[in-house]
């Protein structure tokens, strides 16, 4: 069995930037910069063939390369419940794009629709015993934080493995997006 997303990488200045803003709130637990990247699709636990039919369907997306920028920082979560610190995107009506069309490749070899709204995010940090005071002072500090527009010109297929020290993610295949 293999763990599988849908999802895009970053390059390498926008991978310094956000590792820029690791650090200010005690009890987080850090995401290691080689594991940055913007989730487009959520797949789950495949076996081998299931992985193939997945590569040939995403084979098939075809999808306008398009600038992403990010902007902005949030969380997942209320009040004492907050669990996760993310940094957000400015324009979204691409990647919805791009995101619906993944989704209707995955339909289509009978892979369950994903139930929950698309919320495109780069995850930051995890926050199981942040004080919520501290989470807000980050949140204000690095209320301003955006990058310039990068080009997406493909998405990837990743697959997770899940360690005691957090997953480790690795590019299976990479599809290209047609230029304009």
């Amino acid at each position: 069995m293999i763990r599988l997303f849908v999802g895009l990488d970053l390059p390498a200045d926008v991978r310094q930037r956000l590792t820029a803003l690791n650090g200010g709130i005690p009890g987080a637990r850090w995401i290691t910069p080689v594991n940055y990247h913007l989730t487009i699709r959520f797949i789950g636990e495949v076996d081998e063939a299931r992985a193939e039919e997945i590569d040939d369907a995403l084979a098939t997306v075809r999808a306008s390369e398009f600038d992403l920028r990010l902007d902005g920082v949030g969380v997942f979560g209320h009040g004492r419940k907050i669990h996760t610190l993310w940094a957000g995107t400015e324009s979204e009506a691409p990647l919805s794009t791009l995101h619906d069309k993944v989704d209707r490749a995955l339909i289509r070899i009978g892979v369950a629709p994903d139930r929950r709204k698309f919320m495109p995010h780069i995850t930051l940090a995890r926050l199981k015993s942040a004080h919520t005071s501290r989470v807000e002072e980050y949140r204000a500090a690095h209320a301003l934080f955006a990058t310039e527009p990068f080009a997406v010109d493909h998405f990837v297929l990743f697959s997770s493995l899940l360690s005691k020290s957090g997953a480790i993610y690795r590019g299976e295949a990479t599809y290209p997006l047609d230029a304009d």
